[in-house]
Order: C-alpha cells, then structure tokens, then sequence
C-alpha cells in the first residue's frame, strides 16, 4: 500500500542543477521538502540564497520557507518521494550516458522503504524508468516494485534563462506505475503548477512525450538552418524572407542559429538510440542532428570566404567571439556549440578572444580551456562574431561592433538581432 494523500508525503529533491532546484524551491513553498546534492559548495550557496544558475531570484528563496538544503544523504532517509532531477547526457559517441541517473537510482535503493514512491524527471528514451532504473532500486533496496515500492515519470520543462514561462506557469506532464500512483503523482504536482497537469496513460508514454518535444524543436531548426544555407547561395536575406512568411497565420516562427544546451542538441539521440535498439533506423531525425551540428563549421566557412575577399590574411587574424553559453542571457556552457566556431577558427590559424558577460571564467577554462577576456579592445580585430545574442550585446550601440574591428574587419551577426546594415553576414 501507498499513502494517496499528496499533503503527507515526505519530498526530497535529487539534484539541484537547473532543474532540481526551481522544483525544490516551488515544493518549499507549500510544504516541507528536503534539497539534496552532493556537491557541498553548491549546498553552501543555496544556504546563503545564491544560486549560479541564475534561475532562482532571492525572493522566491524567501517564499520557499518548507525547503531544506543538505548534502548529507542520511538525512533523507525518512522521506518518502524521491524526486530525482540529475542531468541526462550524451557521450562523446553521441549516445544517452545514463550513469548520473543510475548512480542517483542507486543512492536512492539505500534508502527505500515498503510505501515509497519514486519519480524521475530527467530525459530519457522510452522504457528506461522501468527497464534501467528500476532494476537498480529492486536490487540495491531488496524490494519488490509496485509491490513494496512504486514509480512515477515527470518529464522536466524547465527553460534556462526564460524569465516568463517559470515552473509553476508550465502544464507538468505526469505518470505512474500503477493507476493509483499515477494519481498520486499527478496530485503531488497539481501541489505547485498552477497552469495545470496531463497524466499521461504510461511511464512511456510521458517519456516518449518528453523526448519528442525538444526532436519536434530540432528538426525545425534544422529546416531553417538549411533555408538559411539555400538563400545564402541566392544573397536573399534569410531573416527577411522569414518574416515576409510569417505573416501566415500558422507559419512556424523558428530562426536559424546554433543548436547547443542540455535539451534540444541532446534529446534527439536518446530516441534515435531507442529506434535502432527496436530495429528502426531514423533517417530524418539524425538528418537534422547532423545538420544542426554542422553549423558552426559553416558559420566560420563563410566567415573565412568573406574575410578572404577582404584581403585579410586569415592565418595571421584576430577573431573576437561574442557570447559563449548555450543561449541568451543564461550562463549555461553545457553542450555550448559556440566551442564549434572557436576550434574551428583554431584550426585556420586565427587567434580567437572570446567574451561573455554571464558565462563564469572559471567553468569555461574547466570545460573548455578557454579564458575569457573582461572586455573587447577597439580596432583590435579582423572579425567580430556575435554569437549569443545576450541582452548586453543588444543594447550596444551597432556601430560598437564595427568599432571592436580594424577597418577592413567583417561582421557575422549569427542570431540576426543587429540592423541589417550593422553586419556583414549572418544567417
């Protein structure tokens, strides 16, 4: 048996990344809840109500006055709902790297008592909840699923950056190992999100949901991206014709860029691995991947093309990038396909300055090894790309970008957001 009353159960949050942390606080506002990670620095600047992320403001630390951050596991074991939110990778193969989540499952196992509940957040291809972490939880706890414990899957929808659409504001995607803990689950969220839930009829089900989103996302772009190649050949401005299209009233609005992050640069290959595993090879889906990753390596191509008309000896060159986490205004660097553009221009010869100002400096040299300058010098360099479009570099004058370069220096406005006449390309 299991306790179906939402208001009693006891929740701890596994991971307090981008995810697991607005989760936590959202719970802490209308209840106890404990905040688990093991990083203990982290655990200290939760305390102190500073979160890097960047996604929790102090006052909502405030309102959050049920949540308890630790990082000591002990101290979770009268809790009885692990919510576990840990990152979900790939490999350097590009295939789903679930050793976070099973050494999470593990953890959790140690803990488990008859009555437990056990819901997963983090992206994962159809089947894994029940076919790989499950397992882990039955063989470490000497417990029987849905039996003596059970399980749920609530696929995250968090946004990196995106101050409008918060945790509460989104409909939750919920499941359960049984028609009874899938209302229980559902019940536990309606707790928080005030836009609404979907209970969806399996754990596979709002897996695959889950997984499909951010594929649905991938593809669009890479049509764009490829749009974006086609009127490049023309000299047709992509983001006019863009616009001119999306007069139409269902026209998508999607824009060609990179594609990076822990989501939509990720989430493609965990279903793709799933498909072959089940004898389907995903001919459009990897399509688009292989796409989408190669656009850093046209950016810097066409870059190179334009600098070389110039006259400009691109071996000699001095490139300054502008913006290096994944995306806008957020200091995420995971999965970042802005490296792309820098190795790439490495590999021509060019001397690469790369400035951000929300990136940390000591992340991009820890996974990058990359040192970020404070601020760009005028008429220093042969090329400016700015390839996040950070609010601070919106609000620049245009003419600061043709300032930071030497008089024959070319542009490339990779997210479209200057003037037309601001740059030289852009896609």
């Amino acid at each position: 048996m299991i306790e179906s009353d939402p208001n009693a159960r006891r929740i701890a949050v596994i991971g307090l990344g981008y995810v697991g942390l607005p989760l936590a606080v959202a719970f802490g506002k209308v209840g106890p809840v404990l905040g688990y990670d093991i990083n203990v620095n982290r655990i200290d600047a939760l305390r102190a109500g500073l979160d890097a992320t960047q996604e929790v403001e102090p006052e909502d630390f405030a309102a959050a006055s049920g949540l308890v951050f630790t990082a000591h596991l002990n101290d979770l074991a009268d809790c009885d709902t692990y919510i576990i939110t840990v990152p979900t990778p790939i490999t350097v193969g590009k295939q789903p790297d679930l050793s976070l989540l099973l050494r999470a499952s593990e953890m959790v196992g140690g803990l488990l008592k008859p009555g437990d509940l056990v819901i997963y957040e983090s992206t994962v291809y159809p089947g894994a909840t029940e076919d790989d972490c499950v397992p882990v939880l039955e063989h470490v706890s000497g417990l029987t699923f849905n039996s003596d414990f059970f399980a749920g899957y609530s696929p995250e929808r968090i946004n990196p950056g995106d101050k409008t659409h918060r945790i509460s504001d989104i409909c939750k995607v919920t499941s359960g190992s049984t028609p009874e803990v899938a209302d229980l689950v559902d019940a536990l969220y309606a707790r928080i999100i005030s836009s609404g839930t979907h209970k969806a009829e399996s754990i596979r089900v709002a897996e695959a949901a889950k997984v499909i989103e951010n594929t649905q996302r991938d593809l669009n772009i890479a049509l764009v991206n490829e749009l974006a190649m086609i009127f490049g050949r023309m000299d047709i401005d992509t983001e006019a014709v863009l616009r001119a299209a999306g007069t139409k009233w269902n026209f998508l609005p999607f824009r060609p860029g990179l594609v990076g992050g822990h989501c939509i640069g990720v989430d493609p290959y965990y279903l793709t691995h799933k498909a072959e595993a089940v004898g389907h090879h995903p001919q459009i889906i990897l399509a688009g991947r292989r796409l989408n990753d190669s656009m850093g390596g046209y950016v810097v191509s066409q870059l190179v093309k334009r600098m070389t008309r110039s006259g400009i000896n691109v071996g000699a060159a001095r490139v300054l990038v502008l913006g290096l986490t994944f995306k806008e205004n957020c200091p995420d660097l995971r999965n970042t396909r802005v490296v792309d553009i820098i190795t790439e221009l490495q590999s021509y010869g060019v001397t690469v300055d790369v400035h951000d100002p929300h990136a940390d400096p000591a992340a991009a040299q820890s996974e990058y090894g990359l040192s970020l300058i404070q601020q760009p010098e005028n008429g220093t360099y042969d090329g400016v790309v700015l390839a996040v479009a950070h609010q601070e570099y919106r609000t620049l004058d245009p003419a600061q970008f043709r300032a930071f370069g030497k008089p024959k220096s070319v542009v490339f406005d990779v997210k479209s957001c200057l003037p037309r006449e601001a740059s030289d390309l852009r896609l």
